[in-house]
């Protein structure tokens, strides 16, 4: 196995860039995997970019949610499994204890007033938010007609079937493999955990005991079988927690998914707000820990070996193929939470102007301040646009 170069930051300097981002990174999946780009790869030059790359492509292949299995990944190139966990844990820790409050709230008190003001306007800014995010990705992992032509297609196919579809990555792999390089320098060994992690998923429990158990089985199964963004959960926990269990109501989902959108952090921690409107404090602790731990042993147990593989030409360019695939699939989702967020003519201009902001900006435009200036926007204009 290929010995990492000596990381020039520590452990507790890691850890505690997953509990800021955590705390302080909205914008959902998109958003985040661009934070960490941009902080770890490019200004802090912590982590190379060939790693975030493998990392990312790692995320992709793998079930779970895109954003907590990066910061794991991250966690793990220096640190191995002791850094994969301390990030991971301090990157959904922040979001999952206010997702935890804004649910006892919500039992409390019955509702929370003005969320849909608030998330009229921080929907908006966080269209803006992951467009910026997504672009800046575009920039600077795609290259050449070949990687254009899957970037193209897999945003298409994404904007067209609104879910992102793992077999399109693997496909996207293989042929840039087969482009660049032989297929004789290809090794079955080197490729074959994609098949072993899809395998893999079904040596899930299938029994349990009282609601937690049915809660852990449930949420274990959402986060084993559903792939790409966090956001591509919403649909499988909908068919599970409202139409099929009746755990929820309509209208208790909406909110729970709303609450996530404005709250920091992974969107799939929307599984400890409906957690905890169905069991409180415990079940909120049981759907996070069912949630998280597939995308956590699905991203440390193929590690070592695409750490070890993944410099070889040809798993280069699979990887290459992979990450282009990926990057096209956030594109594209851009476009369908565009389409489903954008409801009038104000969303659509703020989501411009936050866009317009941090792309002039950059640096100087901090992503929390434009979202709580984006609540106060909507505090306002909610009420004149929806009488």
């Amino acid at each position: 196995m290929t010995v990492p170069s000596a990381p020039s930051y520590t452990l507790a300097q890691i850890v505690g860039y997953g509990f800021k981002l955590g705390s302080i990174g909205f914008g959902g999946p998109v958003a985040l995997v661009g934070y960490m780009y941009r902080d770890l790869v490019e200004e802090r030059k912590w982590i190379t970019a060939a790693d975030y790359n493998e990392g990312l492509a790692l995320a992709q292949l793998a079930p779970g949610p895109l954003a907590a299995q990066l910061a794991i990944y991250l966690g793990y190139v220096h640190y191995r499994i002791l850094g994969a966990t301390l990030v991971g844990l301090a990157f959904v820790l922040p979001s999952f204890v206010m997702v935890v409050g804004l649910g006892w709230a919500y039992v409390t008190f019955g509702d929370i007033p003005g969320i849909q003001a608030v998330f009229y306007g921080v929907g908006a800014c966080v269209i803006g938010i992951i467009a910026n995010s997504a672009f800046k990705l575009t920039q600077s992992s795609v290259t050449g007609k070949l990687l254009w032509g899957i970037y193209l297609s897999s945003a298409a196919v994404t904007i067209i079937t609104e879910s992102e579809l793992v077999w399109l990555f693997l496909l996207a792999g293989i042929l840039v493999w087969l482009v660049e390089q032989p297929p004789r320098q290809l090794r079955a060994r080197s490729l074959a955990w994609p098949t072993g992690l899809l395998l893999a998923q079904m040596a899930l429990p299938t029994l349990g005991m009282g609601i937690l158990g049915s809660l852990f089985i449930y949420f274990a199964a959402a986060g084993s079988f559903v792939f790409g963004s966090g956001l591509a959960i919403v649909p499988f926990l909908y068919g599970g927690v409202v139409r099929d269990y009746h755990w929820l109501t309509d209208k208790q989902f909406v909110d729970a998914v709303a609450v996530a959108m404005i709250t920091p952090g992974p969107v799939v921690i929307t599984v400890g707000f409906i957690g905890y409107l169905v069991a409180g404090f415990g079940g909120a602790c049981v759907a996070a820990l069912g949630t998280f731990l597939p995308c956590y042993l699905f991203t440390i147990l193929p590690a070592p070996y695409f750490k070890k593989y993944g410099k070889q030409p040809a798993i280069a360019a699979f990887v290459k193929g992979v990450t282009v695939a990926a990057t096209g699939a956030i594109a594209g989702a851009v476009v369908v939470l565009g389409r489903r967020t954008l409801a009038d003519l104000p969303m659509v201009l703020m989501a411009l102007l936050a866009f317009a902001l941090l792309w002039k900006f950059k640096k100087k435009v901090p992503e929390p301040a434009l979202v709580l200036a984006a609540a106060l926007v909507g505090l306002v204009l909610y009420p004149l646009t929806h009488p």
